[in-house]
């Protein structure tokens, strides 16, 4: 593992995990916890860890979050973008990372940041085309998020505001209101996740349709939210089988 700084801040900072490969897919993985102190990419490390062991680059990013000891908007979403706009000079250090098989993903609050990562890596000084953008149990649309309660009121706290307080910022960072993505979409979503129910990766799987963009999305059965956390849990292996046959 190899730490780089991608910004001036220590929470600007991602783990690098590689494989014994040549020429490796990068995936760049984005963690959970509602966007809040204290969580972190620590939480990913197994993940990461395991993905590496089967050819797979993986950049494990941590980011500026919300709440005490934190940091308000739009602090995360700049470390979001950032992120992805260091991959670049990542690639100038470590010649065997092949940006050209990009793929991001994230598990829960960490979903929704790839898939804005993903919205936005066209518009950056050395534009990328990920192949594939993934969802974990992720949180897409941020009003339905709210609308819900999911996270304690978790939304509101990152976006500072209701949908009524904030309404271009909801417009801003949900990857619902920014459909079409124009980029492929895979949702994995366990079947018995209470923490965010798979309906919400139903509603998101339906409008990204409607919109025009390319999604596939599997519903795990007798799968729970944390599942994805665990290297040797069904969920895990379901998605290491599938980044191992897309990238």
């Amino acid at each position: 593992m190899l730490t780089h700084l991608y910004g001036p801040h220590a929470d600007q900072v991602g783990d690098l995990y590689l494989p014994q490969a040549d020429h490796a897919p990068l995936v760049c993985l984005f963690h959970g916890g509602f966007w809040r102190m204290p969580y972190g990419r620590d939480q990913l490390h197994p993940i990461a860890t395991d993905l590496s062991t089967v050819g797979l680059a993986v950049w494990n990013l941590g980011y500026r979050r919300v709440g005490p000891g934190g940091h308000p908007w739009p602090a995360t979403l700049e470390d979001a973008e950032a992120a992805l706009a260091f991959l670049p000079a990542l690639q100038r250090s470590h010649p065997q990372v092949d940006l050209d098989r990009l793929i991001l993903a994230g598990h829960s609050a960490g979903g929704h940041l790839a898939f804005w990562a993903a919205s936005r890596a066209k518009q950056l000084p050395f534009p990328l085309a990920p192949l594939w953008v993934v969802g974990l149990a992720p949180l897409l649309d941020l009003a339905a998020v709210h609308a819900a309660g999911l996270g304690d009121g978790a939304v509101e706290l990152f976006l500072g505001g209701s949908p009524a307080d904030v309404p271009d910022r909801y417009r801003l960072a949900s990857p619902r209101a920014l459909l079409p993505l124009g980029i492929r979409q895979y949702l994995i979503h366990g079947d018995a996740d209470v923490v965010v129910p798979p309906r919400f990766s139903q509603a998101y799987s339906a409008s990204a349709r409607s919109a025009g963009d390319a999604i596939r999305t599997d519903f795990l059965p007798g799968v729970d939210h944390m599942a994805f956390l665990d290297p040797a849990s069904a969920a895990h292996q379901h998605l290491r089988r599938w980044l191992q046959s897309a990238a």
